[in-house]
């Protein structure tokens, strides 16, 4: 996605919920892969250490230079790294829209003393008793 925090704030509200929705649906995605991936290589691991002959220490050693679980290591890093980079779209998105929503909130609270009726506002002379 790697959208700017300009063009985000720029955006419509549901231009921005649909970019966040969006965002969050392909994280949710790549998260599901790589963690299927990681289960599949400890899978992986688990069968070779089975079927692998020697003590602990050796078959532990002998998969740990396997050059098949290497490169599948490598391919869970890379899918870890552009799970966080996704990550960070998210939380781009949750930050503008939590700007958006703190600058609407503040906007409203500077509309609503206009009665001047709230009695927490009125302080100790206001009361009648």
């Amino acid at each position: 996605m790697s959208l700017s925090a300009d063009a985000l704030y720029k955006m419509s509200d549901v231009e921005l919920l649909a970019a966040y929705v969006e965002a969050r649906r392909q994280f949710e995605e790549k998260k599901f892969a790589r963690d299927t991936h990681r289960a599949r290589l400890e899978w992986i691991k688990a069968k070779m250490f089975i079927s692998s002959s020697g003590g602990v220490t050796e078959r532990n050693m002998a998969i740990d230079v396997s050059e098949e679980i290497a490169r599948k290591g490598q391919e869970l890093r890379e899918m870890a790294r552009n799970l966080d980079l996704l990550k960070v779209d998210v939380d781009v998105i949750a930050i503008v829209i939590r700007s958006r929503s703190a600058s609407a909130s503040t906007g409203v609270q500077d509309e609503d003393p206009s009665e001047g009726d709230h009695p927490e506002r009125e302080g100790p002379s206001g009361s009648s008793d």
